[in-house]
């Protein structure tokens, strides 16, 4: 396929903002983006997407606030280890409460609100939620770098000696995603930790981790790198590479081992033999910020998204103004069969001018005369490719099938 965009316009900043996919305004400050409906309904099919995937390979579901008193973050190590990054307490009640800079606390709590047992593990829970960095105001910049940042987060309970197979199952779910969004990461990489004091754990146990991930990138046949000095805090982790339309690198996604946090929270579970050894936590996140996987999404596409996620995937284009009821009614008739659809008005300009307008639409529908008298549309897809007209209810059909997610 022709791209709609050329190459070098493919900047988020630029292209995300032509489209009226997003905006900002500096009485909301710096790094707080927000979604118009083009890019809220591009984020939208992104969650419906990833929650469906999660849910197929067994996750549950939960939701948790957006801050927490500062003792739980002090429990975490986040208080003591990444502190910088974090907005400061905001005392409530006599009471100090922090915007979360992370999920995997929330979830440390939500594993240990009852008895566990082997016979559970692993156990995979996931949220897409919101978490907040206090960025300088001088590294932040379009989606990519926000403060108010919303994570496809998901932490896996195991055994220790389930590690390495449940993050080659984080590993196969990221790479599934990718395909499905028209994705390639730039490279793997294995973050470990440097030679500071700002690491969590013994180092016995960074070596344990760091070969679960490396054993689980091997079993995948990916090529990797190791990097010193990007673990987290608390364990090393993979992290999934990408590069902007300016050929800066940042991470997408990643899959982190820890054994720090379930010690600090005191997570344990029932073994086979009555005793209660600590799981591991794994922190997995598929699609990474949605701010960013959007902003990424733009720039591979140039808005030109796959049908499946774009923010309309019919455009509906009446020839004169007398086919505008047919259009409206066809418009309704997409909705109803759950596609997204828009209706270019005659009053917008000539025919030519209305399908530059969707050059980016995946499908349209054009009614002339001879359509709307004879309940037929006359479809035409993005690459150019003109189908013969048919009656509407066979072309809904038709289009819905082709704006599935791809397998």
């Amino acid at each position: 396929m022709n791209d709609p965009v050329p190459a070098r316009d493919h900047d988020h900043h630029r292209l995300g903002r032509a489209l009226g996919l997003y905006g900002t305004d500096p009485l909301l400050g710096a790094g707080l983006p927000y979604l118009l409906p083009d890019g809220a309904s591009v984020r939208h099919a992104l969650e419906e997407y990833v929650r469906g995937l999660e849910v197929a390979d067994g996750y549950q579901h939960v939701h948790s606030p957006v801050l927490g008193k500062q003792e739980l973050y002090v429990r975490s190590g986040h208080w003591a280890h990444y502190r910088a990054d974090m907005f400061p307490p905001m005392e409530v009640g006599g009471e100090h409460f922090v915007l979360r800079p992370s999920l995997c606390p929330h979830h440390a709590l939500i594993y240990r609100a009852q008895a566990r047992s082997y016979r559970e593990l692993p156990l995979r829970i996931a949220e897409l939620g919101g978490m907040f960095r206090a960025e300088p105001s001088g590294t932040l910049g379009g989606l990519t770098r926000v403060r108010a940042i919303h994570l496809n987060d998901a932490h896996l309970f195991c055994a220790p000696e389930s590690l390495a197979g449940e993050v080659a199952g984080a590993l196969a779910l990221i790479r599934t995603a990718y395909r499905a969004l028209g994705l390639a990461p730039s490279r793997y990489r294995l973050s470990l930790p440097g030679e500071d004091a700002k690491y969590a754990l013994a180092e016995g146990v960074w070596e344990r981790s760091a070969a679960a991930l490396a054993e689980a990138l091997a079993g995948a046949g990916l090529d990797w790198e190791e990097e010193r000095g990007e673990a987290a805090f608390y364990g090393p982790k993979i992290d999934v590479q990408a590069r902007d339309a300016a050929g800066r690198e940042f991470t997408l996604s990643t899959v982190q081992a820890d054994f720090h946090q379930p010690t600090a929270f005191g997570l344990d579970y029932r073994a086979a033999d009555g005793s209660r050894p600590r799981p591991v936590m794994v922190h997995r996140s598929v699609l990474g910020s949605l701010e960013r996987v959007l902003a990424r999404l733009i720039e591979v596409h140039g808005g030109a998204f796959p049908a499946w996620l774009a923010p309309v995937q019919v455009g509906v284009v009446p020839v004169g103004e007398e086919q505008e009821e047919a259009a409206e009614s066809f418009v309704r008739r997409c909705r109803a069969a759950g596609l997204r659809a828009r209706r270019y008005p005659a009053h917008a300009g000539t025919l030519a001018a209305r399908v530059r307008q969707a050059r980016l639409v995946p499908h349209l529908a054009v009614l002339g005369a001879r359509e709307a008298a004879a309940g037929e549309v006359a479809l035409r897809r993005r690459d150019g490719e003109r189908l013969p007209a048919r009656p509407e209810a066979e072309a809904v059909a038709l289009l819905v099938a082709g704006s599935g997610v791809p397998r």
